[in-house]
């Protein structure tokens, strides 16, 4: 072999080296970012969509009058000190999206949530298209907003409360039905929108079961949804959450939020708002939305010990916080 045959072998071999170094170290940070919790690249999802970023810690709300009006959301923030970082509202289905509110939302730097709630709606339709125009005209509407909007589609699927839930709809008709809705937005380029997946806390004695068979699959979500209510004294969140965490780990690694809570005076409201700090934090969650209204329990955080609970806890946690 010749001395510049030699050479030319030395430098491929060299450029080799590189280039496998380079994509052992793209497989390695891809793999530290999946394992801690931040949602990877869907390789379905054009450009725009195809990374969300894991944000700080944050605090959401709910209060009611929300999307027509900004009022209890002011409100909630005058009595915590919290300005939140998530702000929900809850949508019928066919309802538009609520350009307005999620505009007035970023004025105050806050991400709209919004729960679509599928009511009487026959979700195999959905997954077979009979409302494309009205998901595409939706999609069309949150691309051209252009900031970050949050989407979640038939929450506490696992529990038998709503028509889409657990008894009166089948688990293969909701994932269709989510995986349809999904790909309509990605077809409209929808890339802002952040997909929640919402259940309900596993309760075994009230027929509330684990959730995953009505997992679409980690193509198909960005972050997971807990919601819970601490309702008795010995409850923990721990106890509350726990069995629901450990349950979707399981299924991915996708960033987690609590995404509706609450304590009633019965349970021990100010001691329940620490120990919800306290956990999401030690839990490493991305954050938690407290349902802030009087609704099938007083969940308000009104009293002058909840206050100073939330302003205190919230002082040391690393949310949106005034």
């Amino acid at each position: 072999m010749s001395h510049r045959r030699r050479r030319k072998t030395r430098i491929v071999l060299t450029r080799a080296v590189v280039i496998a170094a380079a994509l052992i170290t793209v497989a390695a940070a891809a793999l530290v970012v999946k394992l801690h919790g931040r949602p990877t690249a869907n390789p379905a999802a054009p450009p725009a969509a195809a990374a969300h970023p894991k944000p700080r810690a944050f605090l959401g709300v709910y209060t009611p009058g929300v999307p027509q009006s900004y009022a209890g959301i002011q409100a909630f923030t005058a009595v915590t000190g919290v300005r939140p970082g998530v702000v929900v509202y809850y949508s019928g289905w066919m309802e538009q999206f609520q350009v307005r509110f999620a505009e007035m939302a970023a004025r105050h730097h806050a991400v709209p949530l919004v729960q679509i709630d599928p009511t009487g709606i026959s979700l195999t339709a959905i997954a077979a298209g009979k409302y494309d125009p009205y998901l595409r005209s939706y999609a069309d509407a949150v691309r051209a907003f252009g900031g970050r909007v949050i989407i979640s589609f038939g929450h506490e699927m696992n529990g038998n409360w709503y028509s889409w839930g657990y008894k009166h709809s089948s688990p293969t008709a909701f994932v269709a039905a989510w995986r349809h809705i999904f790909t309509v937005f990605r077809q409209q380029r929808a890339g802002n929108t952040t997909w929640l997946w919402a259940v309900n806390v596993i309760v075994p004695k009230q027929g509330v079961p684990s959730p995953a068979r009505w997992w679409p699959g980690s193509r198909y979500v960005t972050w997971v949804g807990i919601d819970g209510y601490y309702i008795r004294r010995s409850w923990t969140f721990a106890s509350l959450f726990g069995p629901t965490i450990k349950a979707v780990r399981k299924l991915t690694l996708d960033p987690i939020m609590i995404s509706e809570t609450g304590a009633t005076s019965a349970a021990g409201k100010p001691a329940k708002i620490t120990d919800l700090f306290a956990g999401t934090r030690d839990y490493g969650l991305l954050g938690f939305v407290w349902f802030n209204a009087n609704s099938h329990g007083d969940w308000r955080i009104s009293d002058p010990a909840s206050s100073a609970a939330f302003r205190r806890a919230a002082r040391t946690y690393q949310g949106s916080v005034l």
